[in-house]
């Protein structure tokens, strides 16, 4: 546990319950994911259950609770994505990348994960690494876009 980081955060907010996602948000942008004994020291500190932590860290999809890679790729399986072969790019990272989807590489490098939208159908099928947009991505594209991170 880095406390003094935690202790930084924590310091921007009054310490009220109100605070529990500001203080999520800020601890996941600070680590790439939101870690245990990070949580068990917000509980306390915000007086919040550490099971209502989990209930909010679980259901807002922009929460983790492992470590995220360093780059984060998100392939679009939306209607139009999928039918323009979003699931086949998502099969060319996964092989190419050696992680399933929803995972993280071994060197931290990579996360991969699918999305129901990501708002460009026009360019479809679509994948973003960290806030980068790659339209009209392919199985033969795949490798090129993973040479510009690594």
């Amino acid at each position: 546990m880095d406390l003094p980081r935690l202790e930084n955060i924590l310091l921007r907010y009054e310490g009220e319950s109100w605070d529990l996602i500001p203080v999520l948000q800020d601890i996941q942008d600070s680590y790439s994911y939101l870690p245990k004994e990070e949580l068990q020291v917000v509980s306390e500190r915000l007086n919040v259950p550490l099971t209502q932590i989990y209930s909010v860290a679980t259901f807002f999809k922009m929460f983790s609770l492992i470590p995220k890679g360093k780059h984060q790729i998100k392939v679009c399986l939306g209607t139009t994505c999928h039918l323009k072969g979003g699931g086949r790019v998502v099969e060319s990272l996964s092989h190419r990348l050696g992680v399933e989807v929803g995972y993280t590489t071994k060197d931290m490098q990579f996360t991969l994960e699918t999305v129901g939208c990501l708002g460009s159908c026009a360019q479809a099928p679509v994948m973003m690494v960290d806030d980068k947009y790659f339209g009209r991505s392919t199985v033969d594209k795949v490798p090129k876009i993973i040479k510009l991170y690594k």
